[in-house]
């Protein structure tokens, strides 16, 4: 099916900067147009987001702050709210319950109804592309936070003591599955989602984004009737208001 759903706040879960904006930004866009408030969460600050032979380990550093800041820029073109990074290493990311209970402690602290994250399944698409580690992990780890970590007042109890009580997630919004049964409209917010990965000029090359990003889409919206779309498989975690 289609969906108009609206939520009021949402928090979108990532491994790295720029997977957010290559994913799901034309989601996060539409939502924050509507009124939504986002935050966007990074578990690594992408410090190993280069092969040029010119730097050696000392550049890692430079090259954190570099994607921090254009995560930040991505970040404020889609209207997201605020953006946390973790500071997870590049490349080493596992779903441990150090990083499960820290993806906790932002859900109790934000609230959100409605989360987005990655497939922790997601190994293979098409026959070009292995799906990074670290987004395995960092799907992993989040939808575990979701559920059952984020409303188990008995699961990491020093939170409780921290002031962080357990919270509910409504809704989970997974991407990057082989069978979806929601497909959000895009159509309005494609330019909006180009023009944040463009913001990734760390990142970008000689990438075409334009004709990559509206291939995607229209391939996502195969099937349905939409000329561009983003595709997720959506759990119904908690029976919700209607959001109009």
């Amino acid at each position: 099916m289609t969906t108009e759903l609206i939520p009021k706040s949402a928090m979108s879960f990532h491994a790295h900067p720029d997977d957010q904006e290559f994913t799901v930004a034309g989601t996060l866009a539409r939502w924050a147009k509507a009124g939504c408030e986002i935050v966007s969460v990074v578990m690594t600050s992408g410090d190993s987001g280069s092969n040029d032979p010119k730097y050696d380990a000392g550049y890692k550093p430079r090259l954190a702050k570099i994607r921090e800041l254009e995560q930040r820029e991505a970040n404020r073109v889609l209207g997201v709210k605020e953006t946390v990074f973790l500071g997870y290493s590049d490349g080493e990311l596992e779903p441990t319950l150090a990083l499960r209970k820290d993806l906790t402690r932002i859900i109790r602290k934000y609230k959100p109804e409605v989360a987005v994250t990655g497939n922790p399944d997601g190994w293979f698409y098409g026959n070009d592309y292995v799906n990074h580690p670290d987004h395995r992990a960092a799907a992993q780890a989040a939808c575990a936070a979701v559920f059952p970590s984020a409303g188990t007042r008995l699961i990491f109890t020093d939170l409780l003591t921290e002031g962080y009580l357990p919270h509910n997630v409504k809704r989970l919004y997974v991407h990057g599955v082989d069978k979806p049964d929601t497909w959000v409209d895009i159509a309005d917010s494609l330019d909006i989602k180009i023009q944040a990965l463009k913001k990734h000029a760390s990142q970008m090359g000689t990438l075409d984004v334009d004709k990559l990003l509206r291939e995607w889409a229209e391939e996502e919206a195969s099937g349905q009737p939409l000329k561009y779309a983003e595709a997720f498989k959506v759990m119904k975690l908690e029976e919700e208001e209607d959001h109009g």
